[in-house]
């Protein structure tokens, strides 16, 4: 994967520009903050509501700066051995077993040299360990760490101040090369001063109308840009004036574009239809009370011409 930006020539506006290449828009603010994480060398704690583009700043710095990605989601009950490490115990007890085999009486078999059974060549990495052992700079996206318990993040503490891990067996393992790390959080619990300290810290929050609209002819090829605008306008005025349950995503924003433009292909003005807007409102809103409450506010107007009292 060629890089659209190498590290040592990045700079805030440039660092920009590339991502808006890999289609991601991204604003004065959250590209100066991920640029100093980058240049410090510090993890970069991203949170906002789900949907807003946390997870996607840590793919689109992969596709940049043309490095290894590597995952971590996180989820309830998430410990040490499925994050970092394991002992592959069917390969040490297959070892143990061939051991005993050749030492049998009348063995033909010489015997296998000493082999420590807790070595690294019997270790699984998790993606921890992996970004640690990489041989080139990977982004290490830790997503969702919120979803975790406050014994798992003091276990990250050490990785993210010092970019080392500890192993009983092994000893202390540093990065071979310091990697960019990205963790999202969706709010769903407070985090730990400990963890907030050890990271540079950006909030993301739902796009206005004209990054949005941007956001739209970035990643829907081909559609119109008065569509575009028409969209964002009615997502932005849909988030912001409707008591919802779920308010659309960006996600949800950009499936509800490509819907609309492949329904708008053929018309002589590409331009929101109302019929076409409001049989496919499933698409944007994923709640039937959601969808309910937007029936109710048009009260009889298409959702263009709600759109316009914007």
């Amino acid at each position: 994967m060629d890089p659209l930006l190498k590290l040592e020539d990045c700079t805030p506006d440039s660092l920009a520009a590339a991502m808006e290449k890999a289609g991601y828009i991204c604003d004065p603010v959250a590209a100066l903050t991920i640029y100093l994480a980058l240049r410090l060398e510090r993890p970069l704690l991203v949170e906002g509501a789900a949907g807003v583009g946390k997870t996607e700043i840590g793919k689109v710095l992969s596709r940049v700066f043309g490095l290894e990605l590597i995952r971590l989601q996180c989820y309830e009950g998430l410990d040490e051995s499925r994050a970092l490490y394991e002992w592959n115990y069917q390969r040490q007890l297959l070892r143990i077993q061939m051991e005993q085999a050749r030492r049998q009486p009348g063995s033909p078999d010489p015997a296998l040299p000493e082999e420590d059974l807790f070595s690294p060549a019997y270790l699984l990495e998790r993606p921890l360990l992996r970004a640690i052992r990489a041989q080139q700079r990977p982004v290490l996206l830790i997503d969702e760490i919120d979803k975790t318990d406050a014994e798992f993040e003091a276990f990250l503490f050490e990785l993210l101040s010092d970019f080392q891990v500890s192993i009983p067996e092994l000893g202390t393992l540093r990065a071979r090369q310091i990697p960019i790390v990205v963790l999202t959080s969706n709010g769903e619990r407070e985090l730990s001063d400990g963890l907030r300290r050890r990271c540079l810290y950006l909030y993301l929050d739902y796009p206005d109308v004209d990054k949005e609209r941007r956001i739209i002819l970035a990643q829907v090829p081909g559609i119109s840009t008065a569509l575009a605008g028409q969209i964002a306008r009615a997502v932005h005025k849909i988030r912001t004036e409707l008591d919802l349950e779920k308010k659309p995503a960006i996600a949800e924003t950009l499936d509800w574009a490509r819907a609309l433009a492949l329904l708008c292909a053929d018309t002589a003005l590409p331009e929101m239809n109302a019929v076409h807007a409001e049989a496919t409102l499933n698409i944007l809103l994923k709640n039937k009370a959601d969808q309910d409450a937007l029936r109710h506010q048009l009260r009889g107007q298409g959702l263009p011409e709600w759109v316009q009292g914007a």
